[in-house]
């Protein structure tokens, strides 16, 4: 087998990860928001513009919330998607890595780590 090739006879899936119906989605938003803030100022340098960032991510995944989902990947999928037209221009990130940010911090406040690269 070369470099690219991949054995999918032992690959296995990424497990799913399904959070608890929201009862508080506001709240949710507001941790996410702090917490994706404070991510996207210790990765590189403080920006102004990672608090609009933080702010409007927490937007989508509390409306994302507050109509039910439920499921990681596809509030994952719902941020990158609608952070698309987010001006990323006077950042260092992008809709993919705050997108990706956001699902390991959710995955971390449930105790969730290493789900990636069949660990």
């Amino acid at each position: 087998m070369n470099y690219w090739e991949t054995n999918t006879d032992h690959a296995e899936p990424i497990p799913s990860v399904t959070l608890h119906t929201a009862t508080q989605p506001e709240q949710e938003g507001e941790w996410l928001r702090q917490k994706l803030h404070r991510w996207l100022d210790e990765q590189f340098i403080p920006e102004a513009v990672n608090a609009e960032i933080a702010y409007r991510a927490s937007q989508i995944f509390v409306r994302q919330r507050m109509e039910g989902e439920n499921d990681l990947i596809t509030l994952t999928l719902a941020l990158v998607t609608e952070l698309e037209n987010f001006d990323f221009s006077k950042s260092f990130f992008g809709n993919f890595a705050v997108a990706n940010a956001v699902s390991e911090l959710v995955m971390e406040s449930l105790g969730v780590s290493d789900l990636c690269c069949g660990q």
